[in-house]
């Protein structure tokens, strides 16, 4: 880790490397204050209320979170693009994925949004009680995860996915999985495409928590096209693969 000041950043790398430490705790910290508020709602509220307040509580959180790490000068984000959609109903949007932080960067702009999550995370009794008061989407099985996102959707929902199924590890992007067409096609909705561009490498693939990217640390959104539902599920993503592969920006260099 260097010693001498970061360009483009009023920390000297110690204390940047602490600052951005204090900003990952402090959203587990976060996480975890909300889940314990969301334990308790849970059984209290019914489920379209539950739905409204749990999604919106999670878009809230990370929004604070984006706040803080603007100020702290250490992590920059525009995504105000997004918030054309924040309203709009029944709508799959997906997006490339370079960062951990990606879905931390989307549902803060997208409070009616849901996300596919793992179903041992939704059980879990410290990260769960949040996913399952904002009704987001188990991935127990294919079948019900597609069940529950189609009628999400159709209740006029939004699904925040990221079809290559992980970050970003070969340029331009990974395959993508057909999910996401699946879905779309059988709730009848359309997909917007999404990119998110960084100039750094910080959470990509491989990248350890503990590690100091060069900073400041940048992200932003860019708005692509709308593609509606067809029939034929596999023309979709081959269509929709190769129009993100063409438009997404090389992946940044490792240091």
């Amino acid at each position: 880790m260097r010693s001498e000041r970061l360009a483009h950043s009023h920390w000297p790398a110690p204390l940047a490397w602490a600052m951005l430490q204090v900003l990952l705790v402090g959203l587990g910290l976060m996480s975890l204050a909300w889940n314990l508020c969301a334990l308790v709602l849970y059984p209290l509220l019914p489920r379209a209320q539950g739905l409204r307040v749990g999604r919106a509580g999670i878009a809230r959180g990370y929004r604070l979170f984006w706040a803080v790490a603007r100020a702290s000068g250490l992590l920059q984000m525009d995504a105000q693009a997004l918030r054309a959609f924040a309203d709009v109903r029944g709508l799959v949007i997906v997006a490339n994925h370079p960062s951990l932080l990606d879905a931390l960067m989307l549902v803060a702009q997208l409070p009616r949004s849901a996300c596919v999550m793992k179903a041992s995370l939704a059980r879990n009794p410290f990260l769960g009680p949040g996913a399952r008061l904002a009704r987001y989407i188990r991935n127990d099985s294919p079948r019900t995860m597609v069940r529950l996102a189609v009628d999400d959707l159709r209740a006029g929902g939004q699904l925040v996915m990221f079809p290559e199924g992980t970050r970003t590890t070969r340029a331009p992007l990974n395959p993508l999985h057909s999910g996401f067409a699946l879905i779309a096609q059988r709730a009848g909705v359309p997909i917007q495409t999404v990119f998110i561009d960084t100039s750094s490498p910080y959470l990509g693939k491989g990248w350890p928590l503990w590690r100091l990217p060069p900073l400041p640390i940048a992200f932003s959104v860019r708005i692509g096209r709308r593609f509606e539902p067809r029939p034929d599920v596999k023309a979709t993503v081959q269509e929709i693969e190769r129009y993100l592969a063409a438009g997404v920006q090389p992946l940044p260099p490792r240091p």
